[in-house]
């Protein structure tokens, strides 16, 4: 029912401006009386003009008086601010599951309402329809059910998934994230309730990327858009299009005992497919969506690692795909290690001489790996073997070497050496790896005690386990060989991080740089606890979240805009580099390494330009709409933000006009 809108880009990516000044063009509907109210796309509650309320049936059935969208916007956030007020002294499990009810409840009936305040309020309700409240949900989502969102395919559909994709209402589908739940954040096997994720991610894919959730309308809207000169290769007056979003659960079974057991579990009752039978499945649903939509952009979300990395080598080639997990968390992670060489003052080259300690080798991990050696490779001029070399990997087994028995495949280009660091043996724990036990060390001179420790540059977790980073580990990187090193601890949810931020800086020191993978308070460094405004001296250990909202929306929105047939490495780094570059000098010597979540959209439309330049340096690029291959190429850098910025959707009320 929504019509896209151009704004001046101050105006569009303003939190402030509570309604556009642009005048929607009318909506054609073939649906009349309850059936309007009752449909979270075109219903307005009391908000419908008495005009409206005429021609489509509707007098009698709200109350008589009309409620502005400004005051509609102020009532919600007002139940919610009480709904604040009212759970401050619960536990955060139920706060948390009440504000996502009363979100959802919005979602449920007005959903321009809904993404209108998601879009105002980003920065507080993020955590609540995405991490880490969406774990908390998805752990409880067969409760929680009222209505379905998306599709569901299972393996009792096999040899159905081409006709059923015709079941979904929508002619044109250009955003979907698809997940099997088999690995849903850090807690593992949660079976069909994992679809809570793909839902949660595409939410911030409207509000983040301006991704529009359906098309509905008939009427191309037009409007003038404040253009300059530069503009005019692609016009003053454009038309939009209208995207549509949809989160697909792959429900395959579940190895969770609990699950099966479960009288409300509203999934299969049966064991995981595995081996070819699965991938027999994952081909079916593939074929299916591409076949309905060919230019789709496809999300792989929360997939267990050996599926995460086959489905991913598999598809990526064929179609426009990614997998957020890997490559999504591998571009935010990188942004924050490129940023710690900023923060030490040291140029971005300096990247290459960084020692990494990355604890956990599941696909995050693997996946940051890839990407950050891919970069000192390319940034040194050397070979990603060469690279490798100050990179150490830690599985739930120790550091791993070549001496181990059986490596993973995907593990082993990052397996060390024996001959490589003295002293260093297969399974050696962290604090090990970083300052070598005597015992371990044939010390004759001060310079053989140098070479005997790795005292690395950064210590980044995706273990999935909490407090994996204890007291010790903390401690020992006070050793490290950069004057400002840097901890990420970057599991989700906030149980599974590796540490707090309050224990890194309290063990590590007041000097260190932090990240994290869910939203920690800054820490106070004169009490070293939570940081407010009137608790200390104004000496602030910035928290950085490393989240991955940071980067998918705009690799989708880059990779949609373009018209991109696949999505590319390059792609991936350009958009990793972008967000890399996003701060300041000044920012990043304070250890601020990534933007406030306030300013989500404009940072997405900068790393979609970026993704779209990729595209285009890459030639994979066939454009979008009116905009074709060769206008993107002609393109200067400023032009392709202002093009990603023009089709990015924002919610406002358009009129409704009723056709039989």
């Amino acid at each position: 029912m929504w019509k896209i809108t151009r704004f001046a880009a101050a105006a569009t990516l303003s939190r402030s401006r509570m309604l556009s000044t642009a005048i929607p063009g009318p909506c054609i509907v073939h649906k009349r009386g309850t059936d309007i109210l009752h449909d979270p796309w075109f219903n307005k509650d009391t908000g419908f003009p008495y005009t409206e309320r005429d021609r489509l049936g509707l007098r009698g059935l709200l109350p008589p008086r009309v409620i502005s969208f400004e005051q509609q916007y102020a009532r919600f956030m007002e139940s919610y601010r009480s709904l604040e007020r009212n759970t401050r002294d619960q536990p955060d499990s139920i706060s948390s599951l009440s504000k996502w009810r009363i979100l959802n409840r919005l979602h449920d009936r007005n959903e321009t309402l809904y993404y209108r305040v998601l879009i105002d309020n980003i920065k507080s309700f993020a955590p609540i329809i995405y991490t880490p409240t969406v774990g908390l949900v998805c752990q409880n989502y067969s409760g929680l059910f009222r209505r379905p969102r998306g599709m569901y395919f299972s393996a009792k559909d096999k040899g159905e998934m081409m006709s059923m994709i015709y079941n979904w209402p929508a002619h044109q589908v250009d955003m979907i994230v698809i997940t099997d739940g088999s690995r849903i954040l850090g807690l593992g096997d949660l079976g069909v309730q994992g679809i809570g994720i793909p839902i949660g991610k595409l939410d911030m894919y409207v509000a983040a990327a301006g991704i529009n959730p359906q098309r509905v309308c008939k009427w191309t809207y037009w409007t003038q858009f404040n253009c300059t000169s530069s503009d005019s290769k692609f016009g003053k007056l454009k038309s939009h299009l209208q995207d549509e979003i949809l989160p697909i659960m792959l429900d395959v079974g579940t190895n969770n005992q609990k699950l099966l057991e479960d009288r409300l579990y509203l999934g299969l009752r049966q064991p995981r497919l595995e081996g070819e039978e699965y991938l027999e499945i994952v081909d079916e649903l593939m074929e299916a969506v591409h076949t309905r939509w060919p230019k789709a952009v496809v999300q792989f979300e929360d997939f267990q690692m050996k599926w995460a990395f086959e489905t991913l080598q598999r598809y990526r080639k064929r179609f426009c795909m990614f997998n957020d997990d890997v490559q999504g968390t591998a571009g935010v992670a990188l942004a924050g290690l490129l940023g710690a060489v900023r923060a030490q003052g040291r140029p971005l080259s300096d990247f290459v001489n960084q020692k990494i300690v990355v604890v956990g080798a599941g696909s995050a991990g693997l996946g940051v790996l890839k990407m950050a050696v891919q970069a000192a490779s390319r940034m040194g001029g050397i070979s990603e073997t060469a690279a490798a070399k100050n990179f150490f990997l830690l599985d739930k087994d120790g550091l791993i070497t070549t001496a181990r028995n059986f490596i993973d495949p995907a593990a082993l280009p990052f397996a060390k050496e024996a001959s490589d660091f003295s002293g260093l043996t297969e399974g050696a724990n962290i604090a090990e790896v970083f300052y070598l036990p005597c015992k371990f060390l044939r010390i004759l001179t001060a310079d053989d005690f140098q070479i005997r420790k790795v005292r690395p540059h950064v210590l980044l977790g995706l273990s999935g386990v909490g407090g994996i980073f204890n007291e010790e580990v903390l401690k020992a990187m006070r050793d490290s060989d950069s004057t400002k090193p840097a901890i990420f601890a970057m599991s989700n949810p906030t149980l599974n991080a590796e540490c707090t931020p309050a224990d890194a800086f309290k063990h590590a020191g007041d000097h260190i740089v932090f990240g994290s993978g869910s939203p920690f308070q800054h820490v106070d460094l004169a009490f070293k606890k939570i940081y407010t405004p009137l608790s200390g001296n104004g000496k602030i250990g910035h928290v950085n979240q490393a989240n991955n909202m940071y980067l998918f929306p705009g690799i989708g929105l880059g990779a949609l805009v373009s018209g991109a047939r696949v999505i590319t490495d390059g792609m991936l780094q350009g958009a990793a580099e972008c967000l890399a570059s996003y701060m300041t000098e000044e920012e990043t010597q304070k250890g601020i390494l990534y933007p406030s979540i306030d300013s989500i959209r404009d940072i997405t439309a900068e790393v979609g330009a970026a993704v779209l330049r990729g595209a285009v340096a890459e030639e994979v690029a066939e454009g979008h709409g009116e905009t074709g291959s060769r206008e993107l190429s002609q393109m200067s850098k400023e032009e392709t933000v202002a093009f990603v910025k023009e089709n990015m959707w924002f919610p406002i009320y358009s009129p409704l006009v009723h056709e039989k």
